[in-house]
């Protein structure tokens, strides 16, 4: 039987064990603006192996977006909703989409910058919060519904199937014809699509509706649709 020396297995374990760990995709957590279960969504988050993950919270995050190296990190996830963003916070944004840097946007950040109309072509729809108006979205907490895969073929979605999540539904929200529906729900007080994804300049865009506490982050299908989510706009 061939013997081959210690210090060569162990090199060899070594470079394997450096490639897995390369492999990890580093992402960006942006959070701010809106209240959220910090400790269950991040056990969400604990428990993507592959994933690492730094966070960046309101009102520094967007400031930050444009001095982190962009080379450090392989995705952007926004759970934030802020209000205001200044100028050339915006231009961190429009940078980011250059560079084809994907971004995932989940839940309440479809509320995030009423008042900046380009954000709704970078998410790829809005929440409208201006009252008393045929245009303003509704919401509606722990609601059980029904999520449909309309894409089952896509990255995102793959090998998901339909499935039943309590959690928060919006209504009456805006859509951009231009996106790829991903998700849907016949439920009466929710707008039919509630999953997308499209392209801004180089950047893969998916935003996901659901999100809105320990229902919807321990659901395993809610996990596997953010788990690829991430993975399919890193590429």
């Amino acid at each position: 039987m061939k013997r081959f020396p210690i210090l060569l297995i162990f090199c060899a374990l070594s470079i394997l064990s450096i490639s897995a760990s390369a492999k990890k995709l580093n992402v960006l957590i942006v959070t701010g603006g809106h209240d959220f279960d910090r400790k269950s969504f991040f056990e969400m988050f604990d428990s993507f192996q592959d994933i690492n993950y730094t966070e960046l919270k309101h009102p520094e995050a967007n400031f930050k977006l444009g001095t982190i190296d962009s080379k450090t990190f392989d995705a952007v996830v926004f759970y934030d909703m802020p209000k205001t963003i200044t100028d050339s916070e915006k231009t961190n944004y429009y940078q980011l989409l250059k560079l084809g840097k994907g971004m995932v946007f989940l839940h309440h950040s479809l509320a995030s910058y009423q008042n900046w109309n380009e954000f709704k072509t970078i998410i790829g729809g809005k929440y409208h919060e201006e009252k008393n108006s045929p245009a303003s979205s509704t919401y509606q907490h722990d609601v059980t519904f029904t999520v449909k895969v309309a894409n089952p073929q896509h990255p995102v979605t793959r090998e998901i199937l339909d499935f039943e999540i309590l959690d928060e539904v919006y209504g009456n929200t805006e859509v951009l014809p231009g996106v790829t529906s991903l998700l849907t729900t016949d439920h009466a007080q929710s707008s039919k699509i509630i999953g997308w994804t499209h392209k801004i300049e180089n950047s893969r865009i998916v935003y996901i509706q659901p999100g809105h506490d320990k229902n919807g982050y321990f659901n395993p299908n809610y996990q596997k649709l953010v788990k690829q989510a991430i993975i399919f706009v890193s590429n």
